[in-house]
Parts: structure tokens; sequence; C-alpha cells
């Protein structure tokens, strides 16, 4: 493991797939331009759509579909690995989805997927949201290895489940794709990421959707990059875009040596 470039995307995603694919395009190739060796998409980066249902209509089978194939393409073309946000494949349920993070290596051979495991239920005043009326969810953590080290797999609502992140052990760098609303987001995403990191001595990655969405829902955005101090280390408030940072393995070596809270666990 060596010193790596690693880049979250930012996006503002439209009800429809084809200029979201495009826009993502454009945007691992500024990454890719810019030096990075892997790339990250926010969740839903395919399809914010008008309404729930809409996922439905555009999910894909595993393995074979035009998201995937673009997902593929892109991770292929630019030579970096790509964490590909969230995309729907389809599950049993024909009402529903998986929601599910794909990652690809450098030629464009996919090596992991993580089904999102925590559906996010939210109730404010007029503002609601059900995921699991759309979604099926996972059951399976899941980290790949790679040659940037140890990566672990989450999705948005997964950051608020601690065990979940405990349980996979000796992750390097954690990917949090998200589409966070503006409102939790305000009060508790910087929050979250930060303990994260520090919890696991691990560097945070976290893609973001941010901006006003074309059905009318506004994301928080502040795509983040935070480090295994807690530090936040690149970081977009709005607005599509990418922010980069280094991902120092002699950095994570000297927190874990310093602090080992990790061999200090008494309760697992």
């Amino acid at each position: 493991m060596t010193i790596t470039r690693m880049a979250a995307v930012q996006m503002v995603s439209a009800p429809d797939v084809a200029p979201n694919l495009a826009a993502a395009a454009r945007l691992v190739a500024q990454a890719a331009d810019a030096g990075a060796q892997l790339v990250a998409l926010p969740e839903y980066f395919c399809i914010l759509g008008r309404h729930e249902s809409d996922k439905i209509r555009v999910r894909e089978r595993d393995g074979a579909g035009p998201i995937q194939d673009a997902l593929a393409a892109m991770a292929q073309r630019h030579r970096v690995w790509l964490v590909g946000g969230t995309l729907p494949l389809a599950c049993t349920d024909a009402q529903r989805a998986r929601s599910a993070c794909l990652v690809y290596d450098d030629r464009g051979t996919r090596v992991a997927r993580y089904d999102k495991i925590h559906l996010f239920t939210f109730s404010a005043g007029d503002e609601r949201y059900d995921e699991a009326r759309s979604i099926e969810p996972g059951d399976v953590p899941v980290a790949v290895e790679s040659p940037f080290g140890r990566l672990g797999l989450s999705v948005c609502y997964d950051v608020r489940f601690p065990e979940l992140y405990r349980g996979l052990s000796g992750v390097d760098v954690w990917f949090v794709p998200s589409a966070f609303t503006a409102v939790t987001g305000a009060a508790h995403w910087e929050t979250l990421l930060r303990a994260r990191a520090i919890e696991n001595l691990c560097y945070v990655v976290a893609p973001a959707q941010g901006g006003l969405h074309a059905n009318g829902r506004r994301t928080h955005g502040h795509t983040m990059i935070v480090g295994p101090w807690g530090d936040t280390l690149a970081e977009r408030a709005e607005g599509e875009g990418v922010v980069q940072a280094e991902i120092d393995p002699q950095r994570l070596a000297e927190v874990r040596k310093s602090l080992p809270a990790l061999d200090n666990r008494k309760l697992r």
C-alpha cells in the first residue's frame, strides 16, 4: 500500500439516467486527469427520480445493463478504481430493488458488490421518507482488498450504525456514498463521518448529492474526505464537482500506533 490519491464526486442528479451517466463520466474524467487513482460516486448518482417508483423502472439485472456498463467503461477508460455510488438492481420483489454499491478495478472488472443494509426512515413536518417501500435491504457487510488497502463499503444511512463499521476489522478506507437530506445533513453529517473515522482509525471518503434537484428535494452536499485523526482533508459544500486527498499509509500506521484503540477494545 502506497500513498494514493482518491477523489469523491459530488452531483446534483436528475430524474433521467442518461444525463446523469454523462455527468458522472465527465466528473470521473476530471478526477482522473487531476491524478486520482480511485474515484467514488454518490448514492443515487444515476437517478434521483420524482417518485420512489422511478428507480424500480430502471433497475437492472445483476451483471448486465447500461448503468453497469457505463461504470465499467469509466473505470477502464481512465484506468482508475471506481466506487459506483449506488444503482438499483433487481431482486425477488417486483415492487422493490436492491440499492447496490459496485466497485470496479482499473481494468473495468467488477470486484465487489454491497447492498445497502440500513434503510432510511424519517418524518418531520411535510418531509417524509421510507426507503423500505422501494428498496429491499441487504444483510452482508462487505470489504474488498485493493492496491490501496482494505476498502469498506457502506451507504448513507448506514453511517448512523457504528456496529457495521466495527464489525469489519482492518479497514483502511471506508466509503459512504450518500444523498443526505438538507435537514439531517446540517445536523449530523460531518459529526457522523468524523466519528466513524476516529472510532475506526481509518480514512472516510464520502461522496454526496449536493443541491436542489428537479423533484424539489434539496440534498445536503458537503462531500468530504476525512483522515484517521478526524481531520477534514477535503470538502465541497454544494453543487457538482470533485474533491481529492491523499490516503497515506504511513499516517494511518502512525495514528494506529500512537492511539491503539482498536487493540484496546474489551467488548465485542
